[in-house]
């Protein structure tokens, strides 16, 4: 009997680490999850991730053939093959690759979460047929992906695509990467809370977010009261869309993308953000781009989309180069 081609999808973050078996049309056949431990030594995640692996892959090897391995991680490197020292895990610099080689002898792909987004939206998402559109993820910060002719774009040191660490507003607010004014200060779940505050502060209007603390503010929360006709909550929303349809106009200038795709929790506030990201889109537009490009919300499943992008990166690497 033939057997059907998986690959291993590979979603490393801070806390947890999630895997699948996927198929080539991104149907996950099998997924598991382990702690991370981001303390301890990578070398300990990744026996402990492919222990798991191969007690997976062990009940399912008479009907699949695994073909490849994607992984996305923070601060991946493409090009290298390493992981350079991630925020939130404390491994430094970490040789991914030649790890992996020593539990599994076929092809492995790595890149940072935000890049294999982009190849599993092009692969099994909404921007399938898309050779030019740009992924963002609006979550604890802002991740982009941006696809070029079909392919990924890297840039010379493989970093290329980080639109979160555009200044928006010079000298404004302090970013983590040790900046100021970042887009993901602004265009982020912490950054439309950080806006609220700032105008609850210079404000005096009644706002049922006055009730939280700032620990307490999340923006679910600031999106339910938005829909109560809150002023403060809305103002915000109109901001939040305001700095990111604008940086959104300033990416169209150079890359000329069909489409946006939208991802993350603060994407799914719907037209409460994305009414005025298209607005200070269009009104920042040449008049060559006006009307043309699209905004529109990811199709993958919030919780398969880590592993089916990991995999989207195998398969588009394993396709690409006939292996």
């Amino acid at each position: 009997m033939k057997k059907t081609k998986v690959t291993f999808g590979v979603d490393i973050g801070g806390t947890n680490t999630v895997m699948g078996i996927v198929d080539r049309t991104g149907n996950i056949i099998r997924k598991e999850s382990i702690p991370t431990n981001a303390m301890d030594p990578a070398a300990d995640l990744f026996e402990r991730l492919f222990n798991k692996c191969s007690d997976c892959f062990s009940l399912l090897k008479e009907e699949y053939e695994l073909v490849g391995i994607g992984i996305g991680a923070p601060n991946a490197n493409y090009y290298k093959g390493i992981i350079e020292n991630p925020p939130n895990l404390n491994w430094g610099m970490v040789d991914v690759i030649s790890i992996v080689k020593k539990y599994y002898d076929i092809p492995v792909a790595l890149t940072n979460d935000a890049n294999a987004a982009a190849l599993g939206e092009m692969k099994f998402g909404v921007a399938r047929g898309m050779k030019n559109f740009i992924q963002i993820t609006l979550g604890t910060g802002l991740g982009s992906g941006i696809i070029i002719n079909g392919e990924l774009l890297y840039g010379s040191d493989g970093f290329a695509g980080e639109m979160g660490h555009t200044t928006v507003i010079p000298e404004g607010r302090k970013c983590g990467c040790g900046k100021r004014g970042c887009l993901e200060t602004y265009a982020s779940a912490p950054g439309i809370k950080r806006t609220v505050f700032e105008l609850l502060s210079q404000s005096s209007d009644k706002s049922i977010l006055r009730d939280f603390s700032y620990n307490e503010m999340t923006a679910k929360k600031i999106f339910d009261a938005a829909l109560t006709g809150d002023k403060i909550a809305q103002v915000a929303f109109k901001f939040t869309g305001k700095i990111l349809g604008q940086a959104m106009a300033d990416a169209v200038a150079y890359l000329s993308p069909e489409a946006f795709v939208l991802f993350g929790g603060l994407a799914q506030s719907g037209d409460m953000l994305l009414f005025h990201v298209k607005k200070y889109l269009e009104s920042n537009l040449l008049s060559i781009w006006k009307g043309k490009i699209k905004i529109l919300l990811s199709g993958l499943p919030e919780g398969d989309a880590a592993v089916l992008g990991a995999s989207a990166l195998i398969w588009h690497e394993l396709e690409s180069k006939s292996l």
